[in-house]
């Protein structure tokens, strides 16, 4: 289940490859390969490692308020995915497993 308050990172199985409309991922493991339409949202994706949370790597990324709800829902469909994931070991994500 895809928690906006935790910290997640880009998998370790996924490589990024740019592209003039964003970028292709690729899963290594499953497979997978998806399409990041924006480059704002490759941006969001390969930062997710450097911020508490992803809504702070929405707001580092200058993301308009009104966008956020869009970008949530494809990262969500990215974590469902497998692409991007919960940073393990990490005080936050320990926190909410804890409380689920």
């Amino acid at each position: 289940m895809f928690t906006p308050e935790r910290p997640y990172r880009c998998s370790p199985s996924v490589a990024l490859r740019p592209e003039p409309f964003g970028a292709l991922a690729y899963h290594f493991g499953t497979r997978r390969l998806c399409f990041l339409k924006t480059p704002e949202l490759v941006a969001v994706v390969r930062s997710l490692a450097d911020h508490p949370d992803v809504h702070a790597a929405l707001e580092a990324a200058g993301l308009p308020a009104g966008q956020r709800t869009a970008y949530l829902g494809a990262l969500a469909g990215l974590a469902a995915g497998g692409l991007i994931e919960p940073r393990p070991g990490e005080p936050a994500a320990d926190r909410l497993e804890e409380a689920a």
